[in-house]
């Protein structure tokens, strides 16, 4: 069965997912994961921004980064540490962050 069939096939995003990637723990898969948290965060923070009607510009100066540090975030081009996370969201944009660890 080719790759297309077998996606074709599948009825879960987690299958997807796998047979796309390989199982957990695989590089591919965990490229992808990685990627995919990236992607999440990004959108999580362009969104709270513009509720606070912000441009990132404003919410830089107001946590002491630059724009372009901002938009790299907001573009799922770069890591951030965690105090910086709280910092953007919390100080920045006026939102309570809750870590999740399962």
């Amino acid at each position: 069965m080719s790759k297309k069939e077998q996606i074709r096939g599948t009825v879960s995003f987690d299958q997807l997912v796998e047979t796309k990637y390989g199982k957990a723990g695989v590089k591919a898969r965990e490229r992808f994961e990685k990627q995919a948290k990236h992607f999440i965060i990004s959108e999580i923070l362009k969104d709270a921004r513009k509720e606070a009607n912000m441009t990132q510009e404003q919410l830089a100066e107001k946590v002491g980064t630059k724009k372009s540090y901002i938009s790299r975030l907001e573009n799922g081009n770069c890591d951030v540490q965690l105090s910086t996370l709280y910092r953007i969201f919390e100080f920045g944009l006026g939102k309570k962050v809750n870590l999740s660890i399962e």
